[in-house]
């Protein structure tokens, strides 16, 4: 495509406000080849030159040779490099020379673990593999086929999920997959971050330590989009060393990426045209000039929302194109989301709206233009949902839409932070202790735990045992310990997507049917009395909660709003874990209990988001320990806010708003894993202090990052208020979209005050 072009052309249009921010032109490269250090096996070096995946590209290379050497390798190149045949090579080679060797490949999705087997079925079978010695095992595989794949599947393909529940506490019936286990393949390992990423971490230990039970030592091989510590995540998700590879080889027919900041239509509140607005601009025009592309939305409901503008809009000007896009989400079919993948595949659709489900590796050909509407959370994932065009060697497009919130609207008045900063950390903590505790449960089912474990599961691990002995769901004999009778298939509980196994239902009383499970740690701000639940873009009224059934009730509604819960959060030092002098202040990391209690709720119109209404609750408090970073605030600038008679608890509730909003900056995560309170005395330190902290039970290490670079962060806030153009505050700057207390009272001056206190400028 001709990108210059179709910008000039967007230009051009009555609705261009000046909202080209930047653009970043990428250029090509020249794919970059490697030989083998030994030849491949005769019949697959020809079925690999048939099908034209031959000369492997650097990484391709170097990523197979560590593999045959017996490393265990992590590849962090960039989308669409050809990251599958690092890891099919080397399997598939073992498949074919050694005698009953097996291999496990564990994908975030089922979608993504149907698509590889269908690549593999595709390039492989019958030629030298036939069609049953490879097979996906997940919650959709038929009762009646799973025997057979035990026995005859060599490749089994499955999720993180399944292994956790449905395979290793049935080891003995997996025998055979684990007797000959040779290598373990972990793909789009970015994902495994956070609360899912330290569940994933226990799974795998459990895996090796079953591997350990029937004598094979499987090696891993992870697969990730780029971030800033691939090696220390691979090594954190396994518990064993890495090699990371990294020189990506492949061709790019290099990008023209857009910073697209929608203009300001009130000056003094800072207030911008809807970011959805733009985005169905943005994709009707690229499908009305025949540019396949592909729109990502943050939600389900603005998935379907910008589709509908998008289709009713293409009706007017051009209708056969109306019926050439569609949307793909989350809560469609598995058949349905089959067809519409293929269909973009083919060329039959010209453009599909999507949530981040179409984000991963699925393959749906090659596509033109990418358009997403909002920063998706990460640097990692704003190239990954880019990256979906372009995967050829042709020129491409992509937009960033930028919304209204702190970490948007610094990007798009630094671009630079974004095109030449390094990625982000990912960040999982394996030993969380309610994470642990619930592994060591499921390992004490799978077998008897020893003193050996340590070597698995870590330092901590005599620490958690004897929490669990002291709570009666281990029992010691002859220096083992074994699940108390009482606990039944403990793996069954234990949802690995979340630090709480307990989990709410929610029925539609119109169907007597289970909508959904709901976390219990959201359960009181998503499913309380009065709220509006959206469920596959439908909405539902919560009519009734019933705690001690874990139960929500909820009926279909067409209300025109939807609702906002209020909460009051206290927080408690439990213990001061490390400390440190910073510029003109004291910043201090440590364990802390959080209290929330969830006091009532607004309802909020559609769209122009004005509180028509406001009810109270009365639910019981929530306590969780976490850690947390706090900071003490310098004595002249809280000086200064006083002789200027500024609000000094709005200036730290803004100062808190602001940095949790930019923190994602430096620690993969999103928003809503952090919560922070703000106060001008704490009971616990008698001064005043910003608390930021993990918004997990445990912690996941998002507050340590925090901690580490808290001056980075600080700076980053500042500059994001001071240069936000409102007079006293709003989304793009102060204003938090979950505050509990309807971001009140804030001051944005006095926030600026005390960050530049804080870097004592």
């Amino acid at each position: 495509m001709n990108t210059s072009a179709f910008l000039h052309h967007l230009t051009a249009q009555p609705t261009y406000n000046g909202q080209i921010a930047h653009m970043e032109h990428i250029p090509p490269r020249d794919a970059s080849y490697a030989e083998l250090d030994q030849p491949l096996a005769n019949e697959l070096q020809d079925c690999l030159n048939e099908h034209r995946l031959l000369p492997l590209y650097t990484h391709q290379a170097e990523a197979v040779n560590k593999a045959r050497q017996g490393r265990n390798v992590m590849v962090a190149t960039s989308s669409a490099s050809g990251k599958t045949l690092c890891y099919n090579i080397p399997v598939l080679e073992a498949v074919l020379t050694e005698k009953g060797s097996r291999a496990l490949y564990l994908f975030p999705t089922k979608a993504l673990a149907q698509d590889q087997l269908r690549g593999l079925h595709e390039l492989f079978c019958p030629r030298l593999f036939q069609v049953e010695e490879f097979a996906t095992f997940d919650g959709d595989t038929p009762q009646a086929e799973r025997a057979e794949i035990r026995k005859k599947a060599r490749i089994i393909l499955t999720n993180p999920d399944m292994l956790h529940i449905g395979i290793l506490p049935n080891h003995q019936s997996w025998s055979r997959l684990l007797r000959h286990l040779k290598y373990v393949v972990v793909d789009e390992a970015h994902i495994y971050r956070g609360v899912f990423g330290s569940h994933v971490a226990g799974v795998l230990r459990r895996l090796r330590r079953l591997c350990q039970l029937y004598g094979s030592n499987p090696r891993f091989i992870c697969c990730s989009a780029t971030i800033a510590n691939p090696g220390e995540h691979a090594e954190r998700l396994a518990g064993l060393p890495f090699e990371v590879v990294d020189n990506d080889g492949s061709p790019y027919g290099g990008k023209d990426f857009v910073f697209w900041n929608p203009p300001i239509i009130d000056e003094a509140k800072s207030v911008r045209r809807s970011a959805n607005s733009e985005a169905t601009n943005l994709f009707t025009e690229l499908v009305s000039h025949k540019i396949r592309s592909l729109t990502f939305a943050r939600s389900r409901r603005l998935t379907e929302l910008i589709y509908a503008y998008s289709s009713r809009r293409l009706a007017e000007v051009n209708p056969p194109l109306a019926q050439q896009i569609k949307a793909y989400r989350a809560g469609y079919l598995p058949q349905e989301r089959r067809q519409i993948e293929q269909e973009l595949f083919t060329g039959q659709l010209l453009g599909v709206v999507a949530t981040t489900a179409l984000e991963l590796g699925i393959d749906i050909g090659d596509l033109e233009a990418t358009v997403l509407t909002g920063y998706p959370g990460s640097i990692a994932s704003t190239w990954q949902q880019a990256g979906r065009s372009g995967r050829g060697k042709g020129e491409s497009l992509s937009f960033l839409i930028g919304l209204d919130n702190p970490l948007d609207q610094y990007f798009m008045h630094h671009p630079d932070s974004f095109f030449q900063q390094s990625f982000e950390n990912a960040l999982v903590n394996p030993g969380n202790p309610y994470i642990l505790r619930a592994h060591l449960l499921c390992a004490a089912w799978e077998m008897p735990l020893n003193e050996d474990d340590e070597k698995i599961f870590g330092s901590t691990l005599n620490q958690e045992r004897a929490e669990l002995e002291r709570q009666g769901m281990l029992k010691e004999r002859n220096r083992k310990w074994y699940l108390s009778p009482a606990i039944a298939y403990p793996a069954q509980s234990i949802n690995i997507r979340s630090t709480s196994g307990e989990n709410f239902a929610l029925i539609d009383t119109s169907t007597d049917s289970l909508l959904e499970t709901i976390e219990a740690s959201v359960a009181f701000f998503q499913v309380h009395p009065g709220a509006i639940y959206l469920h596959q873009g439908e909405s539902y009224l919560v009519t009734e909660l019933d705690l001690a059934n874990r139960t929500a009730y909820a009926t279909p509604t067409t209300a025109a709003y939807y609702t906002q819960a209020k909460d009051i959060t206290d927080l408690r030092i439990v213990k001061v874990a490390r400390s440190k002098d910073c510029r003109q202040t004291k910043v201090y990391l440590g364990e802390v209990e959080v209290t929330t209690t969830v006091v009532g709720f607004r309802k909020k119109a559609q769209f122009t988001e004005e509180v028509i209404g406001e009810e109270p609750l009365n639910l019981p408090p929530q306590h969780f320990f976490t850690v947390a970073l706090w900071f003490d605030l310098p004595t002249d600038a809280v000086t200064r806010l006083v002789k200027e008679e500024l609000d000094f608890a709005g200036g730290l509730h803004a100062a808190e708003h602001a940095a949790i909003a930019i923190l994602p900056l430096f620690a993969l995560c999103d928003r809503n894993d952090i919560g922070g309170v703000s106060t001008p005395l704490h009971p616990d330190t008698g001064r005043a202090q910003i608390f930021i902290y993990d918004a997990h039970p445990g912690g996941v290490g998002i507050a340590e990052k925090g901690f580490d670079l808290i001056e980075e962060l600080w700076q980053t806030t500042l500059k994001a208020i001071t240069e936000c153009p409102c007079l006293e505050g709003c989304p793009s700057c102060i204003q938090s979209p979950k505050c509990g207390n309807n971001n009140k009272p804030l001051d944005k001056k006095a926030a600026q005050i005390l960050l530049e206190g804080l870097l004592g400028s």
